[in-house]
């Protein structure tokens, strides 16, 4: 009887109960989608990073594994390190930042090429120019860019040579010496990287770096890929515990508002139920109910809305924004959905509870 009276309640009021499955839709959807765009981001990192083809990497002093740093290394000291026993190639490269979150970087691309086999052209070549740029299909699609089309970029207007596959580098590619001549860093670069003759000889090259230059951070790329993760981003974690904060409150604040309209608008349904003998008990649990009933539908709706908004975001800007689909984080959205939801119910459950069955009966 008491499921019975929560779906016909529940149906009686579309309005009210489609908005409040809606909003605890969009709660859910915003965990989901803050925490897909973390991971999206540090995943596109780690395929990028990979795609180099790279056994070391070589990081300025005082940098972290995944800060982006000036250029303070000297382009010498990568022919140096191309000269190291066991090293096979070394290739310096410059990242610096274009807008957002979006980075440049500048390589020698015959180098580049022997490091790691080149980029895999969709669309034209590489640069034959030193005005020339690559950028990956994101990107170009992001800034509807074709091959030929003119880009203006740390104050340089470049011409699209060519469209290439992401995942290797940054979206945006130009040659090593425009980039540092664009940015005041002539002779310098960001990062080294380094491919050794074996894998079994990477620990002892690293040791033989650090020799040298004990204070800067050099990693084999399983260190540094197993670096890339929400805990090493400075904020991260505090960020995603602040977006669940919130989203508790509003999902408390939209049950507490339709659960306590529903008693005033019930008030009399509550004093017959009372009257009939319903004890308050029985009408907390009507009312709990209820909100889990609402809770569930607005969990199932925000894991629809978050396939929703990775669509949006991989249309309109896949070159700045990455996102994954977490059905890890599923569980977690929908218990922090009906914790915020049972928040909510409690003042009004115990207020239907309380209503006397004859003032209820009285009331107009």
């Amino acid at each position: 009887m008491i499921n019975k009276l929560v779906f016909e309640n529940l149906k009686f009021r579309p309005v009210r109960t489609t908005l409040s499955v809606f909003a605890i839709g969009v709660e859910v959807m915003l965990m989901l989608t803050i925490v897909g765009i973390s991971e999206g981001l540090l995943a596109d990192s780690q395929q990028r990073a990979r795609g180099v083809g790279a056994d070391i990497l070589i990081r300025p002093d005082g940098s972290s594994a995944i800060s982006l740093s000036s250029a303070p290394i000297k382009e010498g000291e990568a022919k140096w390190v191309a000269t190291q026993p066991h090293v096979t190639i070394a290739v310096g490269s410059i990242v610096v930042p274009v807008s957002g979150l979006t980075t440049m970087t500048g390589i020698d691309f015959s180098e580049f090429d022997r490091l790691s086999g080149g980029f895999k052209y969709l669309e034209g070549g590489p640069p034959r120019q030193s005005g020339d740029v690559v950028v990956d299909r994101y990107y170009a699609q992001e800034q509807n860019l074709k091959v030929g089309s003119r880009v203006t970029l740390l104050n340089v207007k470049w011409r699209v040579c060519g469209i290439i596959e992401e995942g290797k580098l940054a979206r945006i590619v130009a040659p090593i010496r425009v980039v540092q001549d664009a940015t005041a860093n002539t002779g310098k670069i960001s990062q080294i990287w380094v491919r050794v003759d074996d894998p079994k000889n990477i620990r002892p090259v690293i040791a033989a770096l650090k020799k040298v230059w004990p204070a800067r951070p050099i990693y084999s790329m399983a260190e540094f890929l197993s670096l890339i993760s929400p805990s090493n981003v400075p904020g991260l974690t505090a960020f995603i515990r602040v977006i669940i904060g919130l989203s508790v409150v509003v999902g408390f604040l939209v049950v507490f508002l339709s659960m306590y309209t529903a008693v005033l608008e019930r008030t009399r349904e509550v004093g017959i139920l009372k009257a009939l003998g319903a004890s308050p008990g029985f009408v907390v649990t009507m009312l709990l109910r209820e909100t889990v009933l609402l809770a569930i539908f607005g969990c199932l709706i925000g894991i629809a809305l978050s396939f929703g908004s990775r669509y949006l975001i991989m249309t309109f800007v896949p070159g700045s924004l990455s996102q994954h689909i977490v059905p890890g984080w599923w569980p977690v959205a929908g218990a922090v959905a009906i914790v915020g939801a049972l928040l909510g119910a409690t003042y009004p459950g115990w207020r239907a509870a309380r209503q006397d069955p004859i003032e209820a009966l009285s009331y107009e």
